[in-house]
């Protein structure tokens, strides 16, 4: 179905009208004046594992003089009975649903429960943000971001992969060199329960190369797994709009150094190491929060809103492609 979106804007209010040969969906929105008139977001983090405890770190203590200042967390949810942490009390997911104080949710659990906690929240008009990836399908994650449209709150997904300084050096060293062929391959250890197919996994991985060499398509994907030793390979063969083959590896095993390994060949040159890079004063997750508060002040470009739905929505299916052709067992593409 065929959705034309039109704006209207005006200085208190703006109306997002979707239009379709079946319905109309009419959604007030605040606009970006009205917004920053919020004196603060309170918020709940879903899930206290490494991303949880960090962004309650990162809410506790924002960065100064930042958008991040407009947050305030409010809660924690876990399905385990657990003390406070950071200061911070448990409570219920009916609580954080209910509250009129609680306007944001920060989904940090395994991804296969990433959609339900979504939806929840999305439903009760809650802003999200979520940790890659924000669902297991494209299909789940395009009808995600459309009810979040429909709700009228930020849908945020978190890609730290794009902020390290090592990947800000490579976008910066590779501008205007033609690539003629490359690879990535990943090394880790192995994957607990919970995360997912490979594709959607290390989508981190996809996104890196979707966002250098632009839109990709998957020419054969294949699947080596020995689940009694804990080990599975993902291999990808994916092709740029210019036509140039990329291959993309996933590798996981105990003892696995965890590794990220190029070799990009352009027309001048060969990169086979990743740039070195200054470590930035501020951190992943911290850089992600201030750009997810941006989104909640309506501080962020509307372009370039679009461009990121359009890069997490290209990588979820690009991912879902490489799982069907790997699960097919089929390694080409055409074949399919």
């Amino acid at each position: 179905m065929k959705v034309v979106t039109q704006l209207y804007h005006s200085d208190k209010s703006s109306t997002v009208a979707f239009y379709s040969h079946k319905r109309v969906i009419c959604v007030n929105l605040l606009s970006s004046r009205a917004i920053q008139k919020v004196d603060m977001f309170g918020s709940v983090v879903v899930g206290i594992g490494t991303a949880g405890f960090v962004r309650i770190r990162d809410m506790l203590a924002p960065l100064p003089s930042s958008a991040a200042e407009k947050l305030s967390v409010k809660g924690f949810i876990s399905r385990r009975t657990l003390e406070e942490q950071q200061g911070v009390k448990q409570i219920t997911i009916e609580d954080a649903l209910r509250r009129d104080d609680i306007k944001v949710a920060f989904v940090c659990t395994e991804n296969a429960v990433h959609e339900e906690n979504i939806r929840t929240f999305l439903e009760a008009g809650k802003h999200v943000c979520v940790e890659y990836p924000m669902a297991m399908t494209y299909k789940t994650a395009v009808d995600l971001w459309d009810l979040a449209q429909e709700k009228g709150v930020v849908l945020h997904e978190e890609h730290i992969e794009l902020l390290t300084a090592d990947f800000k050096q490579l976008k910066k060293d590779i501008a205007g060199k033609k690539l003629e062929e490359g690879s990535l391959h990943f090394t880790g250890g192995p994957l607990k329960p919970g995360f997912g197919f490979p594709a959607f996994s290390g989508i981190a991985r996809l996104t890196w190369l979707v966002d250098l060499f632009g839109e990709l398509s998957v020419t054969a994907a294949s699947m080596e797994e020995d689940q009694e030793n804990k080990y599975m390979k993902m291999t990808t063969q994916l092709m740029t709009k210019e036509q140039k083959p990329l291959t993309w590896i996933e590798e996981r095993g105990p003892g696995l150094p965890r590794v990220k390994n190029i070799n990009f060949r352009f027309d001048s040159c060969t990169m086979t190491q990743l740039p070195p890079a200054a470590r930035e004063p501020v951190g992943l997750f911290m850089q992600d929060l201030v750009l997810f508060s941006q989104k909640l002040l309506g501080q962020v470009p509307r372009d370039q809103l679009h461009a990121e739905r359009h890069r997490v929505l290209h990588c979820l299916e690009l991912a879902d492609r490489i799982q069907q052709l790997s699960q097919q067992g089929q390694g080409s593409a055409q074949d399919a």
